[in-house]
């Protein structure tokens, strides 16, 4: 999980040991962070209760909005559909203002909220979104989750969010 974090928040972590394992062919030792195509299972699924004490552990302010646990870190907001699913069906980040400073301060959590969510494509997501600058709306597929991409431009409260959809989920998965 260090490992991942790194890789999203861009900066460059290296040791002689990650050199050494570059040079080898992939045996078992790589596997944990080998492709992302190995990465789902390296987080278990947790429930809702479980992904906002992980936020509020980490320092979010985290309120009770209804069906929604919302956890505010500066600018930028990671809403979490509450229920007794065995993870959160939707995972959302919101920030208002322009377009550009509300997808920074989204993009500044969003490596930290995945993987508190224990969402195991936070790489893959992190990295798409990064792709998204300039564009008003946007979707993908990262695993089992649909992610979503909308920013507000000229509206009264311009904003950029970004919403992950459980797809597995067959109950209960929307707030309304």
């Amino acid at each position: 999980m260090v490992v991942s974090v790194a890789l999203l928040t861009g900066t460059t972590a290296c040791s002689s040991s990650d050199k050494a394992s570059s040079d080898q062919t992939p045996g078992a030792a790589d596997t944990p962070t080998a492709t992302p195509a190995e990465t789902p299972s390296a987080l278990p699924s947790i429930n809702a209760s479980q992904v906002v004490a992980g936020l509020s552990g980490a320092g979010y302010k985290c309120s009770n909005d209804g069906t929604y646990a919302i956890c505010t870190s500066g600018p930028a907001a990671v809403w979490v559909l509450t229920g007794d699913h065995p993870r959160p069906p939707v995972v959302s980040l919101h920030s208002t203002g322009p377009v550009e400073t509300a997808s920074a301060a989204i993009a500044k959590v969003l490596p930290q909220a995945l993987e508190l969510a224990h969402i195991s494509q936070g790489p893959q997501i992190a990295e798409w979104f990064g792709q998204q600058t300039g564009k008003t709306s946007a979707q993908t597929t990262a695993g089992d989750w649909q992610v979503d991409y909308s920013a507000e431009v000229d509206t009264e409260e311009p904003g950029a969010h970004l919403s992950l959809m459980d797809k597995l989920c067959k109950a209960n998965c929307t707030a309304e």
